[in-house]
């Protein structure tokens, strides 16, 4: 079945403007123009916007949209990833409404809240809160410092939502027995990668021994396995495999 430009709009509650400059950029192509200029879509391109909005939602900018589907033609994968990133948003958002209502309760009582509460999932706070353990054995053991008094919310944020998606996958698949090279597998570790590399260099050979490294380290490993158990195991194999590859 096809649709038109005025009905893709409709179900999608996007507009023709924003159809138009999908297709103006590449983005999202219509399967069909016929010769008076009528555009028509397929369920193709129907599912290909409904990833667009779901990258949309996470405020992933048009340019960075086309990467992320060009680089996972896998729907199935690509799904999976935006549902843990969006998981992941959840959780923040959830805690900021939390301590939105906690607010407006105290404000009818006439009440102060405790200046923690009132800034919970608010502030970079939380991030060095969170990064105290990690930033502690780091130092006791290899007498290195994380920078944690400069830290971007808003990447950090990202970076966490990405690397929950990349490790949540690779723990599904642990689970159902995939193989190291399969294409799945493979893929998760390219995507990965490419998120990586927006913010510093790292190659292939890099990353297999960033995983050598959490597999060795018993404070990084244990994050792992708390997760999924073999999951550093994996997750380095699947690393050397895909280093030893290209």
């Amino acid at each position: 079945m096809l649709y038109t430009v005025n009905e893709v709009a409709k179900l999608s509650g996007t507009t023709i403007k924003t159809l138009y400059h999908y297709q103006k950029i590449g983005l999202l192509m219509p399967e069909t123009i016929t010769e008076n200029g009528y555009r028509y879509y397929g369920e193709n391109e129907l599912k290909r916007l409904q990833q667009i909005l779901f990258y949309r939602e996470l405020d992933f900018s048009l340019d960075r949209i086309k990467a992320a589907l060009d680089q996972e033609p896998n729907r199935l994968r690509c799904l999976c990833e935006q549902k843990a990133m969006l998981k992941a948003r959840q959780q923040r958002v959830e805690r900021i409404l939390h301590t939105l209502v906690e607010t407006i309760r105290h404000e009818r009582k006439i009440e102060n809240m405790t200046t923690e509460k009132m800034f919970d999932g608010l502030n970079e706070e939380e991030w060095k809160q969170t990064l105290t353990h990690q930033n502690e054995h780091l130092q006791q053991t290899y007498q290195f410092q994380l920078d944690t008094e400069n830290l971007d919310v808003t990447k950090m944020n990202e970076k966490a939502a990405e690397a929950t998606a990349f490790m949540t996958f690779m723990a599904e698949a642990l689970k159902n027995n995939t193989s190291v090279n399969d294409v799945t597998v493979v893929s998760a570790i390219e995507n990965h990668l490419a998120f990586l590399q927006k913010d510093h260099p790292i190659d292939a050979k890099a990353f297999a021994e960033q995983s050598r490294f959490f597999l060795t380290d018993e404070f990084h490993r244990a994050m792992l396995e708390e997760q999924q158990t073999g999951l550093s195991y994996y997750i380095c194999i699947a690393a050397e495999n895909y280093a030893a590859r290209v």
